[in-house]
């Protein structure tokens, strides 16, 4: 196929071009406009206990599937006159238009309800808007209704927030986000490029490639929204992702493409050879990151599985892109290649000489190798202890759930939200509702003495009234039933006073759990509280499976390239390593509040989805540099004329430019990422960039040469009959003349 793939490039490389161009014109046009369709929630999980309490509130009682709080602050307080204007007015406003689906009010609810929706200081009342219909309905009717009423009216200022304004706001700092990230990465990666390559024509290749992976990304996503849900974060990873591993291909492609010329190759060779090599490699890559990324979707949560939905459609066009138009611009290009090289215009410029090329023995990386196999056991040891250390923050790490808080501070819902947790004494986030799903022939009285129990549960504040379908007399269907007794379905409210996310919560989550149902029926809660303990659980029940699924994959592929039991083995061990520093940063930073957590409002804890996606993602980004390195040492070994050192230092010194050359360029995609105005894409962007910037430094080029040296030959052992298995069925990244070569294969101790 490869090999094809070079003769197709060869012989009408314009032509390929050509349809290149129109397929990523056609993609964009498909694609772009896909930010309009995408959802800003999905941490939750659709199947859990909590949620599906919370469509017997909708469904049943017709509450809005999100709350929008609309504040009205008055500086005379909520009694005055014109206070009270202003609010019934927007309540009369907001009713019975659609999409809402309830509204209650400070001014037009019972004394023992309005109560809660007064501040301490009677300056600032709240209207609750339930509103209902699908994730987009939502923001569309929750936007309208902020753009109505939002303002100041003769002194009594009106803001708008509550979970449906939260998402709101997410959607549009998203959007911006997602330009401000483009406008820095894609100058600075170009930057990058040219200091890599030189020209400008050469570093102009792979920006292409990216753009083409992420119109494309972006079309694959849009076709996913017409049968469920994708969140609206999964846009910034396709952006980042695909202009980081479109140049990573690209780069290994051109890279090794100049390799064979220096070698005296002709152009048509170079290109074959080149995809036979270098191609190789790029699919195994990109089949290890996809597979990685793909064990997301196993997750319930659609936040997680979007992600999984753009990983791997990313890599997909990220590899596939490289392999087909990267050989025709080289064809066509040819020795145009390296024009408008800014080295040789500076150095005429300066009148100074090209600097002669250095035997490989001679090069930086070469010579780092060495130096690092010399003294193996001691730094290999201290990286370890290092890496160990940055992760022990992750040992306390706190479970939590987002809110108005991921929002930057200036957001109107983050100031609703603050000013609910200082100034009301009824905090509804802490509140949790109990549902009776069924509740036909209950009694009023097993009703208040169920409530009665709840009531006794430490740091409950109160518990409501019970609210349900009654009937009075006979139950509907059943004659001989006595009177008073309840037919479908009922609910409680549950006030609390333990804090969010603590161990007094949880502890009273068990006590209410433990409390026996009324006349023995089913009860199913819901709430912030409730919630994320439901979305802990569906993901501390998944992961052993999908970090079984992962290491198997992993595995499998790293001993169809290698030949060996040792080095994938190896690879998993020290890719997990590499991700302490970053779970040790996001503790340390996000939750603990250190560098004032980067700009962002630390609550505590973190969610809990951040560090699944966070071991996915850069799991697999760590697989790609271990695939370009280790295809690249085997080459060296399996030539038969070089000893394991020698191999490993040949390895390092072909692809260590490379390898730093992209990590760079994919830390600064990712770290663009921290200048999201959301704190979920800050925490993502450090994250990715601290576990790319430590497996490229300290784990490829100091612990991989380490390990390496200490193994020996012994790095390529595997038991006899797996190695008759690779010899029947491995893949190589060397040409077939080589891999085959039984003689190789015979240096594998078995």
């Amino acid at each position: 196929m490869l090999t094809r793939i070079a003769l197709l490039a060869l012989s009408a490389p314009r032509r390929v071009l050509a349809a290149a161009a129109l397929l990523t014109v056609g993609l964009a046009a498909f694609g772009v406009p896909v930010a309009a369709s995408l959802s800003p929630s999905g941490f939750a999980d659709p199947g859990s206990e909590s949620a599906r309490a919370a469509e017997v509130l909708t469904d049943t009682f017709g509450r809005g599937d999100v709350q929008m709080l609309i504040m009205v602050s008055s500086p005379g307080g909520v009694e005055s006159p014109r206070a009270r204007e202003v609010a019934t007015g927007i309540v009369e406003q907001v009713s019975g238009r659609p999409g809402v689906a309830e509204v209650s009010s400070a001014w037009t609810a019972p004394p023992a309800t309005a109560g809660d929706l007064i501040s301490e200081d009677r300056a600032a009342g709240l209207i609750v808007v339930g509103i209902a219909g699908s994730e987009a309905e939502q923001q569309r009717t929750a936007a309208q209704i902020a753009d109505e009423v939002t303002g100041e009216h003769d002194g009594i200022v009106v803001t708008t927030g509550g979970t449906a304004m939260v998402n709101v706001q997410i959607t549009e700092h998203s959007r911006r986000d997602l330009l401000l990230m483009e406008s820095l990465a894609i100058p600075l990666s170009f930057l990058v490029l040219v200091w890599v390559f030189g020209g400008l024509l050469a570093a102009a290749v792979p920006v292409a490639i990216g753009a083409m992976a992420i119109v494309g990304a972006l079309a694959v996503l849009r076709v996913i929204t017409y049968t469920g849900d994708v969140s609206i974060f999964a846009l910034n990873l396709a952006t980042a992702m695909g202009l980081a591993l479109a140049i990573d291909y690209t780069l290994l492609i051109l890279s090794r493409y100049r390799d064979e010329l220096a070698t005296g190759a002709d152009i048509a060779t170079a290109i074959t050879t080149t995809m036979i090599t270098a191609g190789r490699t790029v699919i195994f890559s990109a089949t290890t990151v996809a597979l990685s990324m793909s064990a997301m979707v196993l997750f319930p949560m659609h936040f997680l599985k979007s992600f999984a939905y753009a990983g791997v459609a990313t890599v997909a066009f990220a590899a596939a892109a490289a392999l087909v138009v990267t050989p025709a611009a080289l064809a066509v290009l040819g020795a145009r290649l390296d024009a408008l090289d800014v080295g040789r215009l500076a150095r005429r410029l300066l009148r100074r000489p090209a600097a002669p090329v250095a035997p490989v023995e001679q090069r930086f990386w070469y010579r780092l190798a060495t130096a690092v196999m010399r003294r193996a056991l001691p730094l290999g040891l201290a990286v370890v202890v290092l890496l160990l250390v940055l992760g022990a923050p992750f040992l306390g790490v706190r479970w939590g759930f987002p809110d108005d808080r991921v929002l930057p501070a200036s957001a109107s819902a983050h100031q609703i939200g603050d000013r609910l947790r200082d100034d009301f004494a009824d905090n509804t986030d802490t509140a949790v509702t109990v549902v009776i799903p069924d509740s036909v022939g209950l009694t009023p009285a097993e009703l208040s003495g169920y409530a009665s129990e709840l009531s006794r549960v430490p740091d409950v504040a109160a518990v409501s009234a019970p609210t349900g379908t009654f009937v009075e007399g006979t139950r509907a269907g059943d004659p001989s039933a006595p009177s008073g007794q309840h037919d479908g379905s009922a609910y409680l409210t549950v006030a609390s006073t333990a804090p969010l996310f603590s161990d007094a919560s949880e502890t009273q989550l068990d006590r209410l759990h433990a409390v026996p149902g009324p006349g023995g029926r089913t009860v199913e809660m819901t709430g912030t509280a409730q919630t994320n303990r439901d979305s802990v659980d569906a993901i501390t029940s998944t992961l052993p499976l999908v970090l079984g699924l992962i290491a198997v994959i992993m595995f499998a592929l790293l001993f169809l390239l290698t030949g060996s039991v040792v080095v994938p083995l190896k690879a998993l061990v020290l890719n997990v390593l590499s991700l302490t520093a970053a779970f040790g940063a996001l503790v340390w930073i996000f939750q603990d509040g250190h560098l004032a957590g980067l700009g962002t409002t630390p609550t505590g804890t973190l969610v809990a989805n951040m560090p699944v996606l966070l071991f996915c993602i850069a799991f697999g980004l760590s697989m790609d540099y271990e695939v370009f390195l280790v295809s690249r040492v085997r080459e060296f070994w399996l030539d038969g004329g070089y000893t394991n050192d020698e191999a490993v230092a040949l390895g390092i010194a072909h692809t260590g430019r490379i390898i730093t050359a992209a990590a760079l360029i994919m830390t600064i995609s990712f770290a663009a990422l921290i200048a999201a105005s959301t704190s979920v894409m800050r925490m993502f962007g450090l994250g990715l960039t601290l576990a790319v910037a430590v497996d490229a430094t300290l784990v490829r080029m100091v612990l991989v040469p380490a390990f390496m040296h200490l193994m020996g030959q012994w790095n390529w052992w595997a038991p006899r009959w797996l190695a008759g298995l690779h010899r029947r069925l491995g893949f190589s990244d060397a040409p077939s003349t080589e891999t085959d070569n039984h003689t190789s294969t015979e240096r594998i101790p078995s």
